[in-house]
């Protein structure tokens, strides 16, 4: 698999759509989301699993449009016999799955198992993990580096709290949030915070988006349209620091590589990481606007 350096992609916004219904892939990929999620997982009920699953499959990679949002199909527990039908189906779709998303993952092997079986098939199908239970937790690290082909963490919230025993706070969460935050950046992914699950109260969603964008993350779930505007607003760089950004590397890129004070402040290696970081997913956003 390739080492190179990862392609930065705006991740500021997700929504789910029911694996069952095929009709509302398309409006949630016109939503402005950054990312559609499928879900094969909590939305679907036992009896309608499998129906699910085949609609999924078949169904999300050729359905009407734009391509440049992220295409995911959230797959069952792995531990369970559903997930390991999910392999199955992923495994011999009619076309390749751009990602997966894996839920109550307990450790890296998990994870390293099927990009083990997607390497054997020979698959290009990437992956995105969800950091919602103790051992998960624990693990988060070890989980973020388990294949170069993660490319985000997700945080689940719910099933956290559930799992630690707490309130579905921000405060009582904030350990366990850092906890995966610093777990993305030390594997160099990305890292998407829970929806706010209160659709009335924009207010809160908008305070706690903000909090989650001051930690770290990248992005965050939403489980209405009305909401994605509010959160790519909230997780794209603002233009006062892309315009700073732009100024910074290109002092750089006159410097030619040495020292560079600018404006009166040092500027290291980090920092220039973090700018670049920014013009990208700007950049990135931006593309995406128009596609």
């Amino acid at each position: 698999m390739s080492t190179s350096e990862p392609i930065v992609r705006a991740r500021r916004s997700f929504i789910f759509a029911p694996g069952n219904r095929p009709d509302m892939f398309p409006k949630a990929l016109a939503s402005g989301t950054d990312i559609v999620c499928v879900d094969l997982e909590d939305a679907i009920a036992p009896k309608d699993k499998e129906a699910a699953r085949r609609t999924a499959f078949s169904a999300l990679p050729v359905a009407p449009g734009p391509q440049r949002v992220e295409r995911i199909i959230r797959m069952n527990c792995l531990r369970t016999t559903d997930g390991m039908r999910d392999v199955q189906a992923l495994l011999e779709a009619p076309a390749p799955i751009a990602a997966v998303m894996l839920p109550k993952v307990k450790g890296p092997d998990e994870v390293s198992n099927l990009a083990d079986l997607l390497a054997e098939y020979r698959l290009p199908t990437r992956l995105h993990v969800i950091i919602e239970t103790n051992e998960a937790l624990e693990a988060a690290t070890e989980i973020a580096r388990a294949s170069e082909r993660i490319d985000a963490l997700f945080f689940g919230g719910v099933d956290m709290a559930a799992d630690l025993r707490c309130k579905s706070t921000w405060m009582a969460l904030q350990y366990a949030r850092s906890r995966t935050v610093h777990a993305a950046a030390m594997a160099g992914i990305d890292v998407i915070d829970v929806p706010y699950l209160d659709l009335d109260d924009r207010e809160g969603m908008l305070r706690e988006a903000e909090l989650a964008a001051e930690l770290g993350f990248c992005g965050k779930g939403a489980i209405h349209p009305k909401q994605i505007a509010d959160l790519n607003t909230v997780f794209a760089p603002d233009e006062a620091s892309v315009a700073h950004a732009r100024r910074v590397l290109a002092a750089w890129a006159d410097c030619g590589g040495g020292l560079l004070v600018f404006e009166g402040k040092l500027i290291e290696k980090p920092v220039l990481r973090s700018l670049t970081r920014i013009l990208a997913v700007h950049e990135a956003a931006c593309g995406r606007a128009g596609a």
